[in-house]
Order: C-alpha cells, then structure tokens, then sequence
C-alpha cells in the first residue's frame, strides 16, 4: 500500500538512532534559548522620532513660522518612512518633530533625517541669521529602564547632591549592559560674576570688557618645543581658571594707571545655578512598603539608566543594584538615601517568571487530559513531544530576533493548546488503530495511523498558519507589538508538526503496552450510537428537511443573538482593556509664563493629597522638567516638557498583589480631588496610566488645519467647549495657550550711533543683564562637568517690568479650517480595521489550501461554516464576564479560524475515506463524526485549558475569553453542523 510523505518520514524515523539525538538536540536548543534570550517587560519595537531645533535668535513666533518651520516641514516631508511631521513655532526657535513610521530602522532612519538636512542646508540665506539645526534622536533604547532617586531629609537637594549623582553616574556607567545614565533635577555648579552697573560706570568699563578679559585670561595652549641638553621641553604658554578666587582677582582694567580688579565692579559666587526646576521626593501612606520611614516632602534627584539594545534588563537591573549598594558609605554619604523609584528588570523578571509556571501549568494540564482520555502512556507521548515543541520554538523565536516578554510568553501559553493538536492526531488515531487491528505488527500500524491522519493534519496546520500568519502585517504600533503571536505560534505549528511526525511516532513504539490491544468494533461503540441517535434525524433525504431548517433556524438565531450584544453595548469594543500596573503620572500644566515656584507650589499641595492615597508608597515631583520617561512619554514626547509652568509627579503604587484596588481604580479616584486642586491654582492636570499596550496619544484626539493660526486657535476653543459639554469625557487639554508677557526694547539708532554704541553691544549688555551668558569655564580638575563661568547682574538690581498682554482679533474662525480626528480611538479603528483585513486574508488562504487538497469549489465552503459560529460563543462569553471586546479577542477570533477548520477538515477527510471504501454517504458521515469526536473534543479541550492560564491577566483575557468560549460553542456545533450540512450539500451527488 502506498503512503504519503507523513507516512514515509514516520517509518523512516521509527527505527532511526537519529530520532532520540533529535530530541536530545531540541532540548539542548531550548534550554540554551531559555539562557540566552533578553528577558524585558514589553517587546521591544522600532520607533523612531526625531526633534529638530533650529534657533532663529530675536524673531518672533510667527517670522519663525514662515521663514523657519514652514520650509522644513517640506523638506523633511520629502524623507521616505516618515509618518508625521510637526513643528511648534515660538520665539526665537523652531521645534520640527519628525515621526517615522513603526518598523523603520533606527539608524537608517537617523542617517536619512541627517543626510536630507545637510543636503537643504541652503534653504535658508546665510545672512539671515538662523543657526544650525540641531538633531534630537529618540527611539525605544531612550527609555529609561531602572532609577533610583537620592535624597536627604535635612539638607535637601542642592549642589552636594548633584556631586554625588554625579559621581553615581560614573561608576553605574561602567556597568555591562547599561547605555545612557541621566541626572534629572541636578543644581549645575556656577560661577557667577554678579556685575555691579555703577561700580563699571565709576571705572569706565563696558559689560563687553569684562568679558573679553575673562575670556582672554583663561587660555593656554602648547607653544612648541625647547631644546635643552640635548632634551625636548615642551613648552606651554598661560594658564586656566581653576577656581572662584583666581576669577575675583582678575585685572578687567586700568584706571588712573591702576589695575582694576574683578572683585572691585562685581561680585564672584561659587555655587548652585538658579534653579530652572525642581525636584522632590514624598513618602506615601504606604512608604513602609520601601523602607521609608521618613514624613513630608524631601528635595532629591532622580539618576536615570537605559539600556542597550539586547541587553537583559533582568540582569542589568540586578547588578545595578548589587552596585549602588556596593558604593553606600563610600560614594554615597551615609545621610544620603536611595529610592529605587523605576525597576523594568524586576517587574520583567516576575512577569516572566508568572507566565513561565503558567507555561508548564498549562502544558501539564494538556497532559493530564490525555491521560485521562488516553491512558498514560499516550500522556507521556503527548507531554514528551509538546515540551520538544516548545524548546525548540524558544529556539526560533529567539533567532528571529524577540525577546522574552510579556506577549512572547502570552504567545506560547496560548499556542499550547494548538501545538498539542499535532501530537493528540497522531497519538489518538494509533491508539484507535491498535485498538481495530488484529494482530497487525506495531511497527506497521504506527506509519499507518500516522499516514491515515497525515494528509489532514498537514493541511490543518497549515490552515492555523494561514488565519494567523496575516495578523503579524497589521499596521501602526498594534502590529508589531503583537507580532510575537502570530509569528510564534506559526513556528510552533510548523514545529510541532515535524516532530508529529518524526518524534511522536518513535515514542510511541517505544512506549508501547507488550499486550496487544482488544480487538473493537467501531461502529459498535457509544459513541456512535451516541451520533447514531442524534444525527439520523437531519440524514434522512427527504423527511430530514424539516429538522435541518429547524437546525439552520436555531444557528441563526443564536447568531443574531450573539451579534446585537454588541449593537446594545452588552459587549463594548475597546483597544486594549486597562492594566493593573504599579505606577501612574500626573502631569501639570500650568498657564504660560507661570513662575517655576508657583509650578513647584501647585505641585506640592497635590503631592500632599496623594501622601494620604493609602497604595501610594512615594511620589517623585519634576517642577520644570520631565520625570523618567516611559514608553508612553516617548511616544507624547514627555521629554520636551522643561518650560516653568510644566510638571509631572510619577506616582509609585504597592506591589498589586498586596492591594485591593487596581491601578486603574486608583486612578480614576484621585483624578477629582487632583482636578479641584488644580482648578485653585488654575492649572490643567492630567492623570495619566501606563498603557496596557503599545502607547497612544489621548483617547480623543482633535487636530485643528487652517491658513491662520489665530483663526486655528478660535476652532479649537469651541472644540474644546464641545468636549466639555459631551458627558464621559473627563482630562480636556488643548495645546491653545495664552501669550506669554512681551516688551520690546527698540534701540534708537541716531543716538546710539552719535555716542558710538553698536546695537549689537546694547543687545549683548541687555541679555547679559537679565538672563546671564556663559564667558568661560572653570577648569576644576575634580568636576565631572566645567563650572560655567557667568556673567549676570543682581536680581535686585534688575528692573521690573509691567507685563504687557498682546490679543489678536481673528476674521471668520470656520472659513478654510479643517479639523482631524486621532488618538486612541483612530488607533483602535485603524488596529480592527487591519485586523479585519487579516482575517478576511486568512479565510481566502484557508480556503485556497482547501479547494487544493479537497479538488472541489464546495466542500471547503462546508469545512469553513463553522467559522462564523465561534460568534455564538464568543459575544456571549464576554457578556457573561463582564469584558470589553479588545483586540486581543480579535486576535482570538482569528485564531479560532484556523483551530475551527482543522476540526472540519478531519471530520470530511474521513468521510472521504469512507466513501472510498464504498461506505454509502449517510453512514459515512455518521461513522466520520463518531471517529473523530474523541480527538476533536480532546483538540479542544487542550486549547481551552491552554486559555484557561491566561484567563486572569487583564489585557489577555479577550483572548482567553474568545478562545474558550468560541471552542466550546463551535466544536459542539462542528460534530453536528458539518455532518449534516456536508449531507445536504453533496447527497444529490451520491444519489
């Protein structure tokens, strides 16, 4: 008898000394995966932006528009794989940001933005005094991965602090694996030179003298060679700065023949800079949860560290650690304390650690239920082969490039279920033929039952591959953030099928009982006349027909049904559920040109309401600058925020397993009492939660297009006033801000000129005086980083100016404007409506397989009708928990697709064997489903236990939810409908 290729490679390897060296090989691969493979909390995805700042010193806001931003939004437009292109104008600076598409390189991207830019250098005249664009790159690596922040609870912050953080830095830098270590909230050492205005008149010295002396007296430079005594001395002219004393004694002049000192017109400070932001740390209700013991508010600074791309967070989390805590009492002062306020390598760690047990968990169940179904020995087949599967698909997935992460993980748990399908076919169907054989050697029943069942499985796989494999094109962040599913999962098929074929059968040779089976009947069991008694009714040619339409009617009325839970809101659609994580921000905004100590005073008094939260265990306040950015800030560009009225308070929650309420609950019941903070100091906050996902802008987001950006910012009030008044819209910001106070100080040119004063010199001498400017540098041997030397004025020497408030008066507010809608919801629109795409691509790959191995236009419509009754069990089953219909049930429902379909295909293709043995069509089809009951509920049942692991993680549940509930249902209705409906269709055929 003739064997296909299933049957071929199941003899081959059935007496192989190769096949246990394969499976010893599996296992080595999985466990060196398993040692080798980055463990990180989120896959890692190609995001790749870029801030370009080009300075246009004294223009206004809209001369930067038109003759700096609006030309190099065109130009950059032009770079192939950008996706958006914005630019903030303000005076003085252009800020372009340029977002390339999800999946573009990060070098290749940034050497294209480079390449563009220097190759349009000329855009701009030379003479028009626009400087040199300036290239801000971000991407995933950006992300700060671990921080820890250091505080005292006497001194505060201050300069000490920095010179310790800074000193951290160097030793934490020195750590493998670690990238890029940042000081958030440093006080830079200064050295000013507080210049007095009448003490310069008195000697006659300019602003410009004194600082052409500073600079002209800290210079040295090598000034060649000298021979002497035969030897070379190397000869160095002048000296440096190297502290405060060296600078006040300076000669900046001479009047009436003496030497005018620095110390004699102004005054030289050696310390902290003024500070441009703030930077506190607050002990929580559950402080006692870190160790804090102390109360109040304490001023720290946040040492931020990222790591590099493939590096093992877990492990450069850990020696972090092991570091920090090896440099108490040496680097760092015994007073000072350190707060871990950001760990991703622990978080990965044990949500990898989680889903690993979840991992063995779900296959020992699997197991279990073979041996219950089976016997033991076919369990230990099953468990050997499902275990060889899985090594060697950590294997695979680690050379295509993932990581172990939280979806990677999700991606084997759910895969489970399907990867057994394989290795249950083949166990299941030579343990039927043992049991029907009569004395037939194992060796050739084996390469028989696996041949039998090779054909179907072969196509099934490849089905599963079909419904999953389009998934991984989805487009945007969703795509590439769920990619480990569907290409994971189609390795594991792949894999499991080979081993199928090659292992399972050995194995079962092997541990075969000595005891030849009993001889059955199979037409005499249970089971078939189980189906016998419940299918004859609808297979009967003629008085069938009233049964069959009361069975179609049945099915479509429960597919109405399931389909209006959604139309009434019973099932809601949702991107992704919220996520229980430990941690959330609060970001302030307060209005333009708000002083940094008014910032700082909003921010304390709701850091003061968030110390009485009772799961708050601390809270890191960032007054004028951003906390550590997340994967979420990156994507809002959080980074950017470093104005005065800006801040953001990252807010750390107990561990969730020793709270009652979610992060979410706890969130959305401080948003309140935040907001009526917020509202006394006329601030706009917003609580912001880590996103269970990839990250998105704002749930809704409304951008306004228009010729007039005062008729733009007309639109967006009244926008604005319409979020207001739509009920369950919480969190309404707009990027329309007030305009910042403004004088202008007009040099009057016919007078400058007749006392011989350049403009240039009155513009210097005023920017000196209010703001300071940077002369020199100190060169301290012991600073990590040169003390700036700067030349200023007094504060109390300053004049004070009255603020003077500009308003604009728009023509027709409508007229050209053109409004757009993104955020959260065009994500989700855009993640279905790719994933519909998907499945749609699925089912024709599906049913292009079917119709190449069935040779008929029909019969794969009947194998594929099951398809759409996984909604029978899907809605309903979201309905019944309570669940929101995400993408990840989507992800579910595709899979359903192909898990479906491997059912009917074995049911038909018996049916087939049947009528090839001339069995007429109506006991066919009975003995088809009796046959092939067991192994499609076991199937099944080995998916849903596999889902049945994942049923509790909040964002995977949709998935779980769709798996079990969509198996249940249809694999119920696939033993009766397919029978019956593959009877309708093709009984005239065989009449």
């Amino acid at each position: 008898m003739s064997m296909g290729v299933s049957g071929r490679v199941a003899r081959i390897f059935l007496h192989s000394q190769m096949t246990p060296l394969l499976a010893l090989v599996a296992v080595l691969l999985g466990i060196f995966a398993v040692a080798v493979t980055p463990r990180e909390e989120e896959p890692q995805i190609n995001v790749t932006m870029a801030n370009v700042l080009i300075a246009y010193p004294g223009a206004s806001a809209q001369d930067v528009a038109n003759t700096v931003a609006t030309p190099a939004e065109q130009v950059l437009s032009q770079i192939a794989g950008v996706d958006h292109v914005y630019s903030v104008s303000q005076p003085g600076m252009a800020v372009i940001s340029v977002q390339f598409k999800v999946g573009e390189l990060h070098v290749p991207s940034l050497v294209k933005l480079y390449d563009v830019i220097n190759s349009h250098a000329d855009w701009l005249p030379p003479t028009l005094g626009v400087l040199q664009p300036i290239i801000k790159a971000k991407g995933i690596d950006d992300v700060p991965m671990w921080a820890v922040t250091l505080w005292r609870e006497q001194d505060g912050g201050g300069v000490a602090l920095t010179q310790v953080a800074h000193a951290i830095e160097t030793e934490l830098k020195r750590v493998n694996g670690t990238r890029e270590v940042l000081t958030l909230g440093a006080t830079p050492r200064v050295v000013r030179v507080l210049l007095d205005p009448e003490a310069l008149n008195a000697h006659q010295l300019s602003v410009q003298e004194v600082r052409a002396a500073l600079q002209a007296s800290n210079v040295s430079q090598s000034a060649g060679n000298l021979v002497q005594n035969n030897r070379e001395v190397l000869v160095q002219t002048g000296n440096f700065l190297s502290n405060a004393g060296e600078v006040s004694q300076l000669v900046v002049g001479v009047t009436d023949g003496k030497p005018v000192f620095l110390r004699d017109v102004a005054e030289v400070r050696d310390g902290g800079d003024q500070p441009a932001s703030y930077v506190w740390i607050g002990p929580g209700a559950a402080a006692g949860d870190k160790d804090i013991k102390a109360k109040g508010e304490f001023g720290a600074v946040t040492i931020a560290v990222t790591k590099k791309p493939g590096e093992n967070a877990v492990d450069v989390a850990d020696k972090l650690l092991r570091r920090v805590d090896e440099l108490k009492g040496s680097v760092i002062p015994a007073d000072v304390q350190v707060t871990t306020t950001r760990n991703y390598g622990e978080t990965a760690n044990d949500k990898a650690m989680k889903l690993i047990k979840k991992l063995f968990f779900a296959t020992f169940a699997v197991v279990a239920l073979v041996w219950f179904a089976l016997g033991r020995r076919e369990a230990v087949i099953v468990g050997i082969a499902v275990l060889l599967t899985l090594a060697v698909t950590l294997f695979a997935s680690w050379a295509y490039g993932f990581t172990l992460n939280r979806v990677s993980l999700f991606a084997l748990i759910f895969s489970i279920g399907i990867l057994v399908d394989d290795a249950i076919v083949v166990v299941e169907n030579i343990h039927r033929r043992r049991e029907l054989a009569q004395h037939q050697p194992l060796s050739e029943i084996i390469p028989e039952a696996v041949d039998e069942v090779g054909s179907p499985t072969i196509l099934a796989t490849f089905t599963v591959i079909a419904a999953l494999l389009p998934m991984a094109f989805v487009t945007g962040l969703m795509g590439p953030y769920m990619s480990p599913i569907p290409i994971n999962a189609s390795m594991g098929m792949l894999i499991s099928l080979a081993i199928a074929f090659i292992v399972t059968p050995w194995l079962a040779h092997k541990l075969a009982d000595a005891h030849h089976a009993v001889v059955k009947d199979e037409r005499d069991t249970k089971i078939a006349h189980f189906f016998r008694d419940k299918l004859s009714p609808f297979l009967n040619r003629e008085h069938g027909i009233p049964a069959r339409r009361k069975l179609w009617l049945g099915i479509l009325g429960a597919l109405l049904f399931a389909v209006s839970l959604a139309v009434v809101k019973l099932v809601v659609l949702k991107m992704l559920p919220f996520d229980n994580k430990s941690e959330f921000q609060v970001v302030i905004d307060m209005p333009s040109g708000t002083a940094l100590e008014q910032t700082a005073g909003a921010m304390h008094e709701i850091g003061a309401y968030l110390a009485t939260v009772p799961e708050v265990t601390d809270y890191e306040a960032y007054a004028g600058t951003s906390s550590p950015i997340n994967f979420n800030g990156l994507v809002r560009q959080y980074y950017l925020r470093s104005a005065a009225e800006q801040g953001d308070i990252q807010v750390n929650l107990q561990d969730k397993h020793h709270r009652s309420r979610s992060s979410h609950e706890i969130a959305t019941s401080v948003r309140e009492p935040i907001e009526k903070i917020a509202k006394i100091w006329g601030a706009k906050v917003k609580v912001v939660e880590v996103p269970p996902g990839p990250p998105v802008m704002s749930p809704i987001v409304a951008e306004i297009y228009g010729p007039d950006y005062e008729g733009a910012r007309k639109v967006a009030v009244k926008v604005h006033e319409q979020f207001v008044a739509t009920p369950d819209i919480v969190g309404i910001d707009d990027t329309v801000s007030e305009v910042a106070p403004k004088m202008v100080l007009r040099v009057m040119q016919s007078k400058a000129a007749l006392l011989g004063v350049a403009q240039s010199d009155i513009v210097d001498a005023v920017q000196i005086a209010l703001t300071g400017q940077d002369v020199t540098a100190l060169h301290d041997a012991n600073a990590k980083y040169a003390p700036p030397i700067r030349l200023s004025m007094p504060a109390e020497k300053r004049s004070r100016i009255d603020d003077v408030l500009f308003f604009h008066q728009p023509s027709d507010p409508y007229a050209g404007y053109a409004l757009k809608w993104d955020g959260e919801w065009h994500v989700t629109f855009e993640t279905f409506r790719d994933m519909g795409i998907a499945y749609g691509v699925g089912l024709i790959l599906i049913y292009l397989l079917v119709v190449a191995q069935f040779k008929s236009y029909v019969v794969p419509l009947v194998i594929m009708a099951p398809i759409p009754l996984t909604i029978i069990g899907v809605m309903p089953g979201h309905a019944l928990f309570g669940a929101q219909f995400t993408a990840t049930s989507m992800i579910g429902m595709i899979a359903l697709a192909g898990i479906i379909v491997r059912n009917s295909i074995l049911l038909v293709d018996f049916v087939n064997l049947q009528l090839r043995d001339e069995v007429d069509l109506q006991h066919a089809v009975i003995n088809a489903a009796a046959a092939r009951a067991k192994p499609i509920i076991l199937t099944g049942l080995a998916a849903m236990l596999g889902a049945l692991f994942i049923l509790d993680d909040p964002i995977f549940n949709g998935l779980a939810l769709s798996l079990i509930f969509g198996i249940l249902v249809s694999t119920l209705l696939t033993l009766i409908v397919i029978p019956v409906l593959y009877y309708a269709t093709l009984y005239k055929k065989f009449q």
